[in-house]
């Protein structure tokens, strides 16, 4: 049953025109910033919020895959949420313990960038739920690709995959979101590398004045990254780009801690980790850089780490 937490759309409206999103911003001029708002104005087109359902993506995939069969196309920034998840699933099919009082959403985007601009996605998602914890007084840092930690332990993570439906054939990038919020007890396995924004701040986090804040700045990174595409094939160089410069990549770094870190690389790092190496950076698409031990250099566009 959909069931909704308040009205969501208004309170996106309200954030998206303060003051309080313009001023994290104020390198940007006036009208560099109207254009990426613009770019991302997408993210909620369609809000759904469940009281409890398996998952979210799997929600998106389903309404995906009716299309075609008589129902209306998915719009561009479609959004799922629930207060509880039955069957949270993280990376390699891990469980992910999503009980009440945490954020649970899915966000169809569709399709539209070409595919070096499509690999930033899961950057600017990360940036944009870093940002927004960091909205509420909470150092959070990101570690490659987009998972956010505050002193070594988790406070949410993202997952990213490319989903075509059946009916129509239309493609879409479902971008899974959760993040501790007030849920404050995890299993055993969990206590000593998870952490809330409750455990940390002492006292519950008003979901219904944190949604729209992460909403925000998902429009802003997601309108980032069409902005950037757009300067480059038209070989524009601005003010908020810079010749060579990659904005999305730039917000990315300002938020992360992994460059200089000592890390173990794997595809799936926890079950098979492949080599030791020092992240270095990430390069204009994303792949992170890594030192090897022999004194090689190389760039792992997918996999995961650990810091050692």
């Amino acid at each position: 049953m959909i069931a909704p937490f308040f009205s969501i759309e208004q309170a996106l409206a309200d954030f998206r025109a303060s003051r309080a999103l313009r001023d994290c911003f104020p390198e940007v001029p006036d009208d560099l910033f109207s254009r990426v708002m613009r770019y991302g104005a997408a993210v909620g087109s369609r809000i759904e919020v469940h009281d409890k359902i398996p998952r979210c993506m799997g929600r998106l995939r389903d309404l995906i895959d009716r299309t075609g069969t008589g129902e209306e196309p998915v719009p561009s920034g479609t959004l799922v949420m629930a207060r509880e998840l039955a069957n949270g699933c993280g990376r390699f099919d891990r469980e992910w313990f999503a009980p009440r009082g945490g954020l649970w959403l899915a966000l169809a985007w569709a399709d539209t960038l070409l595919p070096d601009y499509a690999r930033l996605l899961p950057l600017a998602a990360g940036s944009a739920c870093c940002q927004a914890v960091r909205s509420r007084g909470v150092d959070a840092k990101l570690k490659w690709v987009n998972d956010i930690h505050w002193q070594g332990r988790k406070l949410g993570g993202i997952l990213c995959e490319t989903f075509c439906g059946k009916g129509a054939g239309d493609r879409y990038h479902i971008i899974g979101i959760g993040i501790n919020c007030n849920n404050v007890y995890f299993p055993p396995a969990l206590r000593k590398t998870s952490v809330s924004l409750q455990d940390i701040l002492g006292v519950p986090v008003d979901l219904d004045e944190f949604v729209p804040v992460l909403l925000g700045f998902l429009t802003w990174h997601f309108g980032l990254v069409h902005l950037h595409e757009e300067q480059c094939l038209a070989h524009l160089h601005d003010e908020l780009r810079g010749e060579g410069v990659n904005p999305v990549i730039q917000a990315w770094r300002r938020l992360s801690d992994t460059p200089g870190r000592k890390v173990v690389y794997g595809y799936d790092v926890v079950r098979q980790p492949l080599y030791t190496a020092v992240a270095r950076d990430v390069d204009q698409s994303g792949g992170l850089v890594l030192a090897l031990e022999n004194g090689e250099t190389v760039i792992e566009t997918g996999g995961e780490i650990l810091y050692l």
